[in-house]
C-alpha cells in the first residue's frame, strides 16, 4: 500500500515515512502542494496524510482541490490538524476527509488510523479481513483461518493476533501488549503475555512462526512464514 505524507516539517515527515515503511507500507513524503500535485499527476497512492498548515496552498485547499477532481475524489485522506484547531477539523471532514490526527500524535496512532481508513475504504467484502501469509482473520465474524484450517482462539488470543496483524513488523513490548489487550489497569505479570503467545503459536501451527520473539524487548509479526 502506498501512503503519501504531505508535511513541511522535515523532522515530522521523516519519522512518518520511517514508521510507515517499517510497518509494511510504501511511504513517500512531500513538503508542499506543488511537489505533491506533480507526483499525483503521475501515479495515485492508496492514502494521503495531509497536514493542514503548509506553505503556499494549505492542506484544506489541497483537500478541496482533490475532492473536486474526478481522478482523486475517492482517494482516502487523513488530515493532520494542530491542537485546538476545531474549525480546521470540522471543515476537513465536511470537505470529505476520512479521518484526522491531532498534533502532536503518536506514530502508533497514525499507523492504526491509516489501517482503519484503508479497511473502511476497501472494496465491499474485503474491509473486514486481515491477512499475513497463509493466515486470515475475519474481524466481523471473529474467525481465524491458518493454512486453510479454522482455528479456535480465546478472546485474548484473538485480540493479540488482531493487534499483530494490524501492525505487521512493529515490535510490541510485553507492557504494551498488556496495555492494549488486557487494558491499562491490568496488574498481572508480563509472564501472562508469554504464556498466551506460546499457546497462540501452537494453535496457529506453521503460521505461528510469523510471531517472532525480539530478545529483551517483546514480540512482532512478520508477513510471511
Amino acid at each position: 500500500m502506498k501512503i503519501w505524507c504531505v508535511e513541511d516539517d522535515a523532522s515530522i515527515r521523516d519519522i512518518e515515512i520511517y514508521t510507515l515503511n517499517s510497518t509494511g507500507f510504501e511511504a513517500r513524503g512531500f513538503e508542499n502542494s506543488e511537489d505533491f500535485f506533480a507526483a499525483l499527476a503521475q501515479e495515485t497512492p492508496d492514502l494521503v496524510i495531509l497536514d493542514v498548515m503548509l506553505p503556499g496552498m494549505d492542506g484544506v485547499s489541497i483537500l478541496r482541490k482533490m475532492k473536486d477532481s474526478a481522478a482523486t475524489k475517492r482517494l482516502p485522506v487523513i488530515m493532520a490538524t494542530a491542537k485546538g484547531m476545531e474549525y480546521d477539523k470540522i471543515q476537513s471532514l465536511d470537505l470529505g476527509a476520512d479521518d484526522y490526527l491531532v498534533k502532536p500524535f503518536g506514530m502508533m496512532e497514525m499507523v492504526s488510523r491509516v489501517r482503519a481508513v484503508l479497511r473502511r475504504c476497501a472494496p465491499l467484502g474485503e474491509g473486514n479481513l486481515l491477512r499475513a501469509g497463509n493466515l486470515t482473520v475475519n474481524l466481523d465474524e471473529r474467525t481465524v483461518t491458518a493454512n486453510g484450517n479454522r482455528v479456535n482462539l480465546t478472546f485474548k488470543e484473538f485480540e493479540l493476533l488482531k493487534l499483530f496483524l494490524s501492525h505487521p513488523k512493529m515490535v510490541f513490548t510485553r507492557d504494551q501488549l498488556l496495555s492494549n489487550v488486557w487494558n491499562i489497569d491490568y496488574a498481572g505479570e508480563t509472564r501472562t503475555v508469554d504464556v498466551h503467545i506460546q499457546t497462540l503459536r501452537q494453535k496457529l501451527g506453521d503460521c505461528g512462526r510469523m510471531i517472532e520473539t525480539v530478545r529483551n524487548v517483546g514480540y512482532r509479526l512478520e508477513d510471511g512464514v
